[in-house]
């Protein structure tokens, strides 16, 4: 299938799962991501109608970013990968969010690394809500404390929460045990918007759970190599 195909059945896709979950139709941002697919499919995507874009890789990333610099103004780049504190610095200078962090240190130095012209960098909080030993991610419990640490770095801007849920019986716990957690931190006075939850096997899960951004790669793509 085209990728133009494609994008537009995930968007046909998110729409039903809007309107099944009882929530307005425009709910829910598509990221579309192009982790390990070449600059050519990046603009193939947004000559689709494509806007945000996802990367795991911090090089990988910076590559596309210049090898489609003509686009930039029309683009949103999301790291949405690990981050090691040694390589903040360019994502803070060329990235628009950051959807993993999870230790204070990164997020200073993302605070100071960011540049005064370009507006406040997105941040969310990585959750490792399926408790795995393998994957990165705050516990629940740990929160609270860092969100309110991070929403007070300048240069930041912190839009809420990202987990992956493990595949299997309890992913749909999982993913309400994430629509909660976003929940009390709203009401906790914090002004989050953004919930990034479900990939292209969990969408309509995630959105019923109360995920406001779907982060789709191989049901638009295609399968990776």
């Amino acid at each position: 299938m085209a990728i133009y195909e494609a994008l537009q059945a995930t968007k046909n896709r998110i729409t039903a799962a809007c309107v099944s979950a009882g929530r307005p139709a425009d709910a829910v941002q598509l990221l579309t991501v192009s982790k390990t697919f070449p600059a050519a499919a990046v603009r193939e995507a947004h000559a689709a109608g494509a806007r945000a874009f996802g990367e795991n890789y911090v090089q990988e990333g910076l590559a596309k970013i210049g090898e489609l610099i003509d686009l930039r103004p029309q683009l949103e780049w999301h790291l949405i990968g690990p981050l090691q504190s040694n390589k903040t610095r360019p994502v803070a200078e060329q990235f628009d969010w950051v959807h993993t962090v999870d230790r204070l240190k990164v997020a200073q130095r993302l605070s100071e690394q960011r540049p005064a012209d370009l507006p406040p960098l997105n941040i969310c909080l990585q959750i490792n809500i399926s408790g795995e030993a393998s994957k990165s991610g705050l516990l629940p419990a740990e929160v609270p404390a860092l969100a309110a640490q991070v929403a007070a770095l300048p240069r930041l801007r912190l839009r809420g929460l990202m987990a992956i849920p493990e595949p299997g019986p309890g992913a749909l716990a999982q993913h309400q045990a994430m629509g909660a957690l976003f929940a009390q931190l709203q009401a906790s006075g914090l002004p989050l918007d953004t919930l990034s939850l479900g990939m292209s096997a969990d969408l309509e899960a995630a959105i019923a759970a109360g995920s406001t951004m779907v982060r789709v790669g191989s049901a638009i793509f295609g399968a990776r190599a």
